[in-house]
């Protein structure tokens, strides 16, 4: 098979048509199968914080492209986690079982936190507002009890990108776009980013400006020379639209205020009813907040979170000496509070920003410290996805707060489970073999008998 089959049939899996990507995947598949594509060996690395192209991802991926990266790049284990919808999340959970892949789905947003109204948190320069997460969601399908709450994160999502895009398009005249007709069409579901946005804006004014250099000169307060260089690279030239525009000191900026976003008990029951894990965000430890981490994950546990994101490419690969020693010491020092406080570790990349890596180094020096808690988490996350899939037995499950009252013995137990159930149709109906009469030790034991651990 050539290099450009495989290469057209993996931009097939980023169709806006679920078919389109499903018949993808099943060719690409079927010619993995019989040796007409190479899959990389087994290696120690996941990516469990993959955006989709139903928020944002920098390169177009879909859920079920990330379930082949995954395949093909012998990831342990993948996630994807969009903003404000869930919309990937039965598309990914099936891509990654037909691929034999280990994955797990989840969901992020803002939230406002009014008992930190006063302090930056891990939204730099926004005050009590928080990114926030769910993660392990089993489907997509939510009970209906809490349908209006997912429902309203996208809701308040849609009124802040147009508030942006009337105050952006004010300050563009002539060059302006419509939400309907230029930035929608440009999602698969109808869920645009700010990034969306910039996209459009770039295109209309390479269609309508009379001169779009000189546009872009003068609308971003950068000189003609500096501008056509910026132009030349279209992932840094839409970077710097929406710094300049959309964020903090841009036209289109709104400083965020409570009403803005919902709040974290409204988040967290949304996550439990669907029967998935509340998820600290950390940034890098240099917030306000950040800087004490015990004293605001214990308000967070004590709100029903059981995990904690990191994004360790941000934290370590950094140029300058200084900067990167404190950072590195943060995301150690921050990892050992997660192991004392037992919080599962959720870790990945984004892949929402152009730049940003495939996987993680999970080899380098400076992650040596923390690869295994790392792969723990992913593990964990993936297990507990299993077995909710299987038989409705997950981490938050009345069998499980029966049997495993705590966090960490939740956490040694399904990080065995992801570690020995193998990923696919096998792993699955091993578990659906088990059921709720058996202990946590019964279970782990049949699932040695089954694949000889």
């Amino acid at each position: 098979m050539t290099t450009d089959r495989i290469a057209h049939l993996e931009s097939r899996l980023n169709s806006f048509e679920p078919e389109v990507r499903a018949a993808a995947l099943r060719d690409l598949l079927a010619r993995a199968e019989a040796g007409e594509v190479e899959i990389d060996a087994r290696r120690d690395v996941a990516n469990m914080h993959c955006h989709t192209f139903y928020s944002f991802n920098a390169y177009g991926h879909s859920p079920t492209s990330i379930a082949w990266l995954a395949k093909r790049h012998g990831w342990r284990a993948a996630g994807i986690v969009d903003f404000d919808v869930l919309d990937g999340v039965d598309e990914f959970l099936d891509a990654c079982e037909r691929a034999a892949v280990r994955g797990g789905a989840g969901i992020e947003t803002r939230v406002f936190v009014p008992e930190y109204a006063d302090q930056e948190i891990n939204s730099p320069v926004e005050p009590g507002v928080c990114y926030h997460m769910g993660i392990g969601f089993a489907s997509g399908q939510v009970p209906p009890d809490v349908k209006p709450v997912l429902a309203d994160l996208a809701r308040r999502a849609d009124a802040r990108n147009q508030a942006i895009l009337a105050r952006v398009n004010a300050y563009l005249q002539p060059v302006t776009i419509d939400y309907e007709l230029d930035v929608l069409p440009l999602t698969p579901a109808g869920h645009p980013t700010e990034r969306h946005m910039v996209a459009a804006y770039a295109k209309a004014a390479q269609e309508t400006a009379s001169d779009p250099l000189a546009f872009w000169a003068g609308k971003l307060h950068v000189a003609r020379d500096e501008m056509a260089a910026t132009m030349s690279d279209l992932p840094g030239f839409q970077d710097l639209i929406r710094a300049r525009l959309m964020k903090r000191g841009g036209v289109g900026y709104v400083q965020p205020e409570s009403g803005m976003f919902p709040s974290l008990e409204q988040f967290h029951r949304l996550i439990i009813a669907c029967g998935a894990l509340p998820c600290a965000a950390w940034l890098d430890g240099t917030t306000t907040v950040e800087r004490e981490p015990e004293d605001w994950l214990n308000f967070l546990i004590g709100k029903g979170v059981v995990a904690l994101n990191i994004i360790p490419d941000r934290n370590w690969n950094l140029a300058d000496p200084r900067i990167k020693e404190t950072k590195v010491q943060n995301l150690h020092a921050i990892v050992e509070v997660a192991r004392q406080l037992d919080l599962l570790l959720n870790v990945g990349t984004e892949m929402n920003s152009f730049g940003q890596k495939r996987a993680d180094e999970f080899d380098a020096p400076e992650l040596a410290p923390v690869r295994d808690a790392f792969l723990d988490g992913a593990y964990a996350v993936y297990g507990h996805t299993a077995m909710q899939r299987a038989l409705g037995l997950g981490y938050q499950s009345e069998w499980a707060q029966v049997h495993l009252p705590t966090r960490g013995e939740r956490n040694r137990f399904y990080s065995q489970v992801g570690r020995h159930t193998p990923p696919g149709r096998v792993g699955r109906a091993t578990l659906a073999a088990l059921d709720a009469t058996l202990s946590p030790g019964e279970m782990l034991a049949r699932i040695a008998d089954s694949h000889g651990w």
